[in-house]
């Protein structure tokens, strides 16, 4: 019972917070860091999992969310016809290349005895492959950047929804896990987290420099969107009808006519934005349900009681008979898929694709900070950790400005030590972030919401 009001409590505190920002700031700003704060709770569920349930350390968070990314671009942009008759061919036949590789190699390790011959020939394939993949697709990657490259210069995708990439989000991640897992879950944890962290920069140069895929650093932009526009919002008689009853007390105030109306417009134009916030919200929200559920039944399942097992003491469970190579490479792949989820879902709030923006301070180590300082092993506290830090990342500044002219309210704007301390504001984010993770960790070392182990 204690538990749940701990949960409840944390929780609680947190909304009014972000309550506060929409009273004292606006609810564009609340409903933004709420929503940012939804598709982290995503990406830390995702690395709780892995670190949490099976102390598995990924460092390579920052590539699966690209790959979620990716999968957004590709899913929902309309495909460019003139790009695929430039060199669409030639890129086909390099995906045929590619899966005449894997059959190859796959051939190689199931018929022969693992010796030099087999290492070799693996080896042998893998280069020659990759030069004639690279021979293969040169023209027509040539041809399709050279296709309008202001506008396009690349593929396309099928012109879905963009909604579907979340699932496909997921596949890719979790494709590239089962490729990483194979390779590097058999080495020890220092050099395991080095090891994804490499192949998740790999992943990025990748996406940055190969224009035909997805503009590489020239962005992707305008993506489709599974919420309304606000400028289709603010012509649609049900949405001004709707916020003229809702605001309807204040504009009674307004006795003249034209100020009445010009005041309609500006509130119309301020709720199409709360209002696709909401929209938003509400998808993140039931996918962050959906998830929670599924890995809370997964905890107390059997299956979560032997990922622990393995956790604490690899040795003796492998010793009991499990698999602990299995089960490492299953929930690395688990894992990674739904960070690759998360990746998806912050393209498609974004509406716009930009591979530069992948950087391992905001996608990798933010999001340990917040499952350490939310608690790992325990899904309600990885979830509030991504709620406390990003909450603490975005409101820092705004924060630190207002301790600074409180602290300074007696000194003349142009003193040197309140200019000084004004002009950097934008780093007290990190000192704001250093200090909560030292006392959390002074205080509660073991996360604000520590695991706790039940039998059910």
């Amino acid at each position: 019972m204690r538990k749940n009001l701990n949960v409840i409590a944390a929780y609680s505190i947190m909304m009014a917070l972000i309550i506060l920002v929409g009273i004292f700031q606006s609810w564009n700003v609340a409903l933004s860091i709420f929503n940012l704060c939804l598709i982290s709770a995503v990406m830390t569920m995702g690395a709780n999992i892995q670190w949490g349930y099976a102390g598995l350390i990924n460092f390579g968070i920052m590539g699966y969310t690209a790959l979620g990314g990716l999968a957004a671009v590709l899913i929902s942009v309309d495909p460019v016809q003139e790009a695929w008759r430039a060199g669409g061919f030639d890129i086909i036949m390099c995906l045929w290349l590619i899966i005449a590789m894997v059959f190859a190699i796959r051939f190689i390790l199931k018929n022969f005895e693992k010796s030099k011959f087999r290492t070799y020939g693996i080896a042998a394939i893998i280069v020659a492959g990759i030069v004639i993949i690279r021979i293969t697709a040169e023209p027509g990657i040539e041809a399709i950047e050279g296709v309008n490259p202001a506008k396009t210069g690349f593929l396309g995708g099928f012109g879905l929804p963009i909604i579907f990439s979340w699932i496909v989000g997921a596949f890719f991640a979790g494709g590239l896990a089962f490729i990483v897992g194979k390779v590097a879950l058999g080495l020890r944890a220092d050099y395991l987290a080095i090891a994804t962290l490499l192949i998740s920069e790999i992943v990025i140069a990748i996406i940055k420099h190969e224009d035909w895929l997805t503009r590489g650093v020239k962005n992707v932009i305008g993506l489709k969107r599974p919420a309304p526009y606000e400028v289709d919002l603010q012509t649609t008689e049900w949405f001004i009808n709707l916020v003229e009853k809702f605001n309807s007390g204040k504009l009674a105030l307004i006795s003249n006519l034209a100020d009445r109306q010009a005041a309609l417009n500006q509130m119309v134009i301020e709720g199409s934005t709360v209002f696709v916030k909401l929209c938003y919200s509400g998808l993140f929200l039931i996918v962050v349900i959906i998830l929670l559920i599924l890995t809370q039944k997964a905890l107390y399942s059997p299956w979560g009681r032997m990922m622990r097992a393995i956790r604490d003491n690899e040795e003796a469970a492998n010793a009991m008979g499990k698999n602990v190579v299995k089960q490492h490479l299953l929930i690395f792949i688990l894992g990674s898929a739904i960070v690759g989820i998360a990746g998806a879902m912050l393209v498609t709030q974004d509406g716009l694709f930009t591979p530069g923006s992948y950087r391992p301070m905001r996608y990798t180590f933010l999001i340990w900070v917040m499952v350490i300082v939310g608690g790992s092993g325990n899904n309600f506290g990885a979830i509030l950790g991504g709620f406390a830090v990003w909450f603490l990342w975005i409101e820092a500044a705004p924060i630190a400005l207002f301790l600074i002219n409180f602290f300074t309210a007696g000194m003349a704007d142009t003193h040197a030590l309140k200019v000084h301390l004004i002009e950097s504001v934008p780093y007290f984010r990190y000192l704001m972030m250093g200090l909560g993770l030292l006392l959390i960790m002074r205080y509660r070392p073991k996360g604000i919401l520590p695991e706790k182990i039940e039998i059910k």
